[in-house]
């Protein structure tokens, strides 16, 4: 059988064709676009790799993430940052113990650029809810890789103002040299 194409001359597609003849010689399989056929079949699964990839580094370990890893990205990123367990949260007066306090911000670093302040607790980092430290931790560690994103925080109300508590969220833009 003789293959010709003029597609893309500056492949051998004879040698190709020869190579399909050998795979399915032993099969009554009819070769005409068994060519494209293969192409195809190597894109999709080139396709279905690089999705599924994500998933399996994720399962292999690359999302571990322990509180002292976490409280690590935390100064990286600017702030010294811990759970809110039961005493900060009747000293804060939150309704549930869930998120990160921040107990301290490093004065030029990006958390202190985006605004974030001594007293709030981070409730979600781009789009990320955070519960606890682990979720902080892989949250910031994914942002911090990127130019911008977002710091979601309930922070305490300037004093006198009746309102108490507010949402804010903190852009962080590039890291400043």
């Amino acid at each position: 059988m003789r293959w010709v194409s003029t597609r893309r001359p500056d492949l051998n597609w004879e040698y190709e064709a020869s190579l399909l003849e050998k795979m399915f010689q032993d099969h009554s399989v009819t070769l005409r676009g068994a060519l494209s056929f293969g192409r195809a079949l190597c894109v999709c699964g080139a396709v279905a790799i690089a999705l599924a990839w994500p998933a399996v580094v994720g399962a292999g370990g690359s999302q571990e993430m322990t509180v002292e890893e976490a409280i690590q990205l935390g100064e990286e990123f600017g702030i010294a940052v811990g759970e809110v367990d039961e005493d900060v949260q009747k000293e804060l007066k939150l309704q549930r113990p869930e998120g990160v306090a921040v107990f301290e911000v490093i004065g030029n670093s990006r958390a202190d650029y985006a605004g974030i302040k001594v007293r709030s607790v981070i409730k979600e980092i781009d789009k990320k809810e955070v519960r606890n430290l682990i979720d902080f931790g892989r949250a910031v560690k994914v942002a911090m890789k990127e130019c911008n994103f977002t710091v979601g925080t309930y922070e305490p109300a300037d004093p006198g103002d009746p309102v108490g508590w507010g949402v804010n969220f903190h852009f962080v833009g590039c890291k400043r040299d």
